[in-house]
């Protein structure tokens, strides 16, 4: 069994690495003297004190701002060892650059300057800063496109900068690394001349035009629209290059006993070819010659009703759960809404009112249950994850990189600790809510499409006679991105 390393003597006991880092990181109004400094003491009720109160003597004074602070290297504490590093290795004075010395400025006076230390000392962030600092990078997104030694940590930089407005904001970063990745990919096709003629067009003038046309709509989710149109691109791919060894057909030459036999044979990504096969016989769908399955689940995963209500308690009850996680888990369990769209939710999305609290998810708000709506609100006053670089932003559920909410993978992991499975907990929510409220209310409130709506209505055996209607006003309002 391993036993915490004891770092230092307090009078209110032995104090281990990790409590000590905790204590020195606590500020605020101390229970005892009344002042606003660190307070690493508790008193006998448990309340935080200062040092003075306390009685520490452990010195936790900066010897270069005089800040109460851990004492980082040298007597001198996280925040002024992060400015004197920065500072050497970005020269934001030799010569003078102004969004340099920002940058130093922004990122020395973070609430966490440890982070920040520990990140611009690991290699591949270190070699890009110590690349600007020589001025052998400019801070240009042309540079930062190009650069290619790291270019996770080349997209964390240039998100700090945009965010803060030291370089601008491109209208979709994900649509200009889309373009970035495009290139490359048809680029390695060009050896197979039968191949790359039919992907470069798809690619350009299905999937660059529908993602285009996102981006003039002010889409939220253009990550999720790249990475699916990056799939079917790749798995078109693929199928082209299957038939020509196998074969020896190319895309005009295609056949459904190709296809059948494709699909047959491989896993269920496969069926992604779909947008591409019928993208090659323009025109309606009746005079196809050829199609792909939609790639459907062989069963509905769900959850019993006793099952979510314990699910439910478990996000109000679990306080040792992360608040965030436990107000995500809530959306998706009262509102069955999908992570991708939880996660790009903005503050502005919650409301109060004389009679209570709102959440818009669709086209009209929805209330927010009396029981949860403080949770709520303490998301809204306490969202983390801006300790760093990621200030001011407006996203519900802040990520860890400047400007850019939670990715819904990670949500998705943190999930697990709840006991949530998104996809049963969605199925479960939304069959009984389309038993509870009809079918236009839904839509408007949930921002589901009629054909989801109607799906889980008829699993849930809930009458849908005006289906024809809605769908089709659902359509004229939203458009139709598919190629069927």
């Amino acid at each position: 069994m391993d036993v915490a390393k004891i770092r230092v003597r307090w009078p209110d006991g032995a104090i281990c690495g990790a409590c000590f880092t905790s204590a020195v990181h606590e500020y605020g109004r101390c229970s005892g003297c009344g002042e606003e400094r660190m307070l690493p003491g508790r008193s006998p009720a448990g309340e935080h004190i200062c040092r003075d109160c306390a009685g520490i003597t452990t010195l936790l004074v900066c010897d270069r701002c005089s800040h109460e602070a851990e004492r980082f290297r040298k007597g001198v504490c996280a925040r002024c060892v992060v400015r004197e590093d920065l500072e050497s290795r970005l020269n934001p004075n030799s010569p003078a650059d102004v969004r340099l010395k920002r940058l130093v400025a922004i990122l020395a006076d973070s609430a966490r300057p440890e982070s920040v230390y520990t990140w611009m000392n690991l290699k591949a962030p270190k070699h890009l800063l110590e690349l600007i600092g020589r001025r052998e990078l400019d801070l240009t997104h042309e540079a930062f496109d190009a650069y290619s030694p790291s270019p996770a940590a080349a997209g964390h930089l240039r998100e700090i900068l945009v965010h803060h407005g030291m370089l601008p904001n491109r209208a979709s970063l994900p649509f200009a690394l889309f373009e970035q990745w495009l290139a490359g990919r048809l680029t390695e096709l060009e050896e197979w001349p039968d191949i790359h003629g039919p992907i470069e067009r798809f690619a350009r003038w299905h999937h660059m035009k529908n993602l285009r046309r996102k981006l003039d709509a002010g889409a939220a989710n253009m990550n999720t629209a790249t990475l699916s149109a990056k799939q079917e691109i790749t798995e078109a791919g693929k199928f082209l290059r299957w038939l020509l060894e196998e074969h020896g057909v190319v895309a005009d030459g295609i056949q459904q006993a190709h296809i059948d036999q494709y699909i047959a044979e491989g896993t269920s990504t496969r069926k992604h070819i779909r947008n591409f096969v019928h993208w090659l016989q323009p025109g309606r769908p009746r005079r196809r010659t050829v199609t792909v399955p939609y790639r459907t689940a062989k069963s509905i995963p769900m959850l019993t009703q006793s099952q979510r209500l314990e699910l439910v308690r478990n996000c109000l009850e679990f306080q040792q759960v992360a608040l965030s996680t436990r107000v995500a888990g809530l959306i998706s369990l009262l509102w069955a809404h999908p992570l991708v769209k939880i996660v790009a939710l903005t503050t502005d999305r919650l409301e109060r009112l004389p009679e209570g609290m709102t959440i818009k998810l669709g086209d009209n708000p929805a209330a927010v249950p009396e029981l949860v709506a403080p949770l709520f609100w303490e998301q809204l006053s306490n969202r983390g994850n801006q300790q760093t670089a990621n200030t001011g932003t407006d996203w519900l559920f802040p990520g860890f990189r400047a400007g850019q909410h939670i990715h819904h993978r990670t949500l998705g992991e943190r999930f697990l600790v709840l006991g949530i499975d998104p996809q049963r907990a969605r199925n479960t929510t939304l069959q009984d809510l389309v038993r509870q409220v009809d079918a236009r209310s839904l839509i408007d409130l949930l921002g589901y499409s009629g054909t989801i709506v109607t799906q889980h209505a008829s699993r849930a055996g809930a009458p849908m006679s005006d289906y024809v209607d809605l769908r089709k006003s659902h359509a004229d309002r939203q458009g139709n991105d598919k190629v069927d």
